[in-house]
């Protein structure tokens, strides 16, 4: 399969549902008046997203690897916020571990992308002199990935 969208790639596709989710969850109760709580999970959720898509629009694999690193990050920051949401009393214990379960299974998507993407060896193109010192695999078009 080939990618030619960042809406087409499966990890970006789990990561808009689980903001969905998070937005859901942080829009009532003490959870909405607690502003920073509020606001940095949802950013940390929204990050995820936005760093496959921007890693998709850049120029390789080595670039998309390291945004969806960034990505895979940022589920870890949700899930940590998770908690002190729970602490807090502002989610429930069921509530709590399906957010968690559904950041956490984006976590491992895309963790097997980037497995992916570093196990393939595409034809090299013209590279910089950093990006040869990184590796000398390369996509052969930058937004069209293998999946």
């Amino acid at each position: 399969m080939v990618i030619s969208r960042f809406q087409d790639i499966e990890s970006w596709q789990l990561a808009r549902q689980l903001a969905v989710e998070i937005y859901g969850a942080s829009r009532s109760g003490p959870f909405a008046r607690d502003f920073g709580l509020r606001d940095q999970i949802q950013r940390s959720c929204v990050s995820i997203m936005a760093n496959i898509a921007e890693g998709f629009g850049r120029n390789g694999k080595v670039e998309f690897i390291r945004y969806l690193t960034i990505a895979q990050a940022s589920s870890v920051e949700v899930q940590s916020h998770l908690y002190i949401a729970l602490d807090l009393g502002y989610v429930a214990q069921p509530n709590f571990k399906r957010l968690y379960s559904q950041t956490e299974r984006v976590r491992q998507v895309i963790g097997g992308f980037i497995r992916y993407l570093r196990g393939c060896h595409d034809r090299p193109q013209r590279e910089t002199r950093n990006e040869k010192r990184e590796t000398s695999a390369r996509i052969s078009q930058p937004n069209q990935l293998p999946y």
